[in-house]
């Protein structure tokens, strides 16, 4: 993203979360270059689509219609303006794709190393390169290093053997880095899961038969019209148990925050594990206050970087625990629902439920 000093973009990431459609023509009209790949403006009169500070003359209204990203607008069937050229990556934007390509080829680097790669004194490639990705050079090489270690157990090797592979020093630093992230020890994903008990029902509700699985950590699955099978299919090597008495009442507060939802559904505990952006993603739908809704660029733009609608897209999707972790929050730009794993009736039904729909 171009443009602003440190006190527009803290303006910018605040306010984005509630931007209405009238707000972005305000920017439009006011050719606020701090909102330059906030969103890009469809203008389907001319068949383009162009950054909000572009310095070509504002379209008519009912002419507009605003898109996340690029992308949303040329499957629209719009073709990027030539005059401020929104589809271009920014010099500020390649420097950090250089960085990021750097760290994922090296390994962790300093920032003093960075900074030296990039051209940019340290402290502004800090600010920069977290503005742009959501979190700071360390923490994503940190996170690239635990992707290391899933990709190298995935692959068959030893719990030391893949540490080592992807730069840890051993198994106390790796505990240290990751602790309360992974879900699962480096020992349990190289068994695939093996040794662990997850204890499941199918309970009535009205929207129909509702899978809840837990761990003795809290709910690692909740799903719509699934059973043993799709159960299994997610944790082929995990002890499935048919939950006693002992989660009766975690289970129970389950079915309450889907027949009626309230905002105490949020202390409900959960065992989840996923990447380190999945799990950014998926922290950032529970804070989606109760009764309200996002669009994906949104969405990404309250993670710091609203060009990642796309990937924010693909973290919904890999959410295992529906309602709890409340992707169905998350609908189209244009206000449409958008897409749902379990049906668009369900959507509509638990946002109706919370009061957004």
């Amino acid at each position: 993203m171009r443009g602003g000093d440190g006190c527009g973009r803290v303006f910018h990431v605040k306010h984005l979360q509630n931007m209405t459609d009238e707000d972005r023509w305000r920017i439009v009209l006011a050719k606020d270059r701090r909102f330059d790949g906030a969103f890009v403006t469809g203008v389907h009169s001319t068949g383009i689509f162009c950054r909000p500070s572009c310095p070509a003359r504002a379209p008519l209204r009912k002419n507009v219609r605003f898109y996340a990203t690029p992308v949303e607008a040329a499957d629209a069937g719009l073709r990027p303006c030539k005059r401020c050229t929104p589809d271009a990556v920014s010099a500020e934007e390649a420097c950090v794709l250089a960085a990021i390509a750097a760290i994922r080829e090296r390994g962790p680097m300093t920032l003093a190393a960075l900074a030296d790669l990039t051209g940019y004194a340290p402290s502004h490639f800090q600010r920069l390169f977290k503005r742009t990705v959501g979190i700071s050079p360390a923490a994503f090489a940190r996170a690239c290093r635990e992707e290391g270690v899933r990709a190298a157990l995935a692959s068959g090797l030893a719990v030391t053997e893949a540490l080592a592979s992807a730069g840890y020093g051993g198994p106390k630093q790796f505990y240290t880095e990751t602790k309360g992230r992974l879900g699962m020890t480096p020992s349990d994903w190289s068994r695939g899961g093996a040794g662990r008990v997850v204890h499941w029902a199918v309970m009535a509700t009205t929207l129909g038969p509702m899978l809840v699985a837990a761990t003795d950590k809290g709910v690692c699955c909740l799903a719509f019209g699934e059973g043993e099978a799709e159960l299994r299919a997610r944790f082929p090597r995990a002890e499935l148990v048919p939950a006693g008495e002992a989660f009766r009442d975690l289970f129970a507060q389950v079915l309450d925050a889907v027949e009626q939802p309230g905002r105490g559904s949020a202390a409900i505990p959960l065992d989840v594990k996923g990447t380190a952006f999945q799990q950014r993603v998926w922290e950032e739908l529970r804070r989606i206050p109760h009764g309200e809704t996002r669009s994906y660029g949104e969405l990404a733009a309250a993670l710091g970087n609203p060009k990642a609608s796309r990937a924010v897209g693909s973290a919904n999707g890999a959410n295992n625990i529906a309602v709890l972790i409340p992707c169905h929050r998350v609908i189209a730009s244009d206000g449409s629902l958008g897409g749902y794993a379990y049906g668009l009736d369900i959507k509509a039904e638990l946002l109706r439920r919370e009061g957004a729909g």
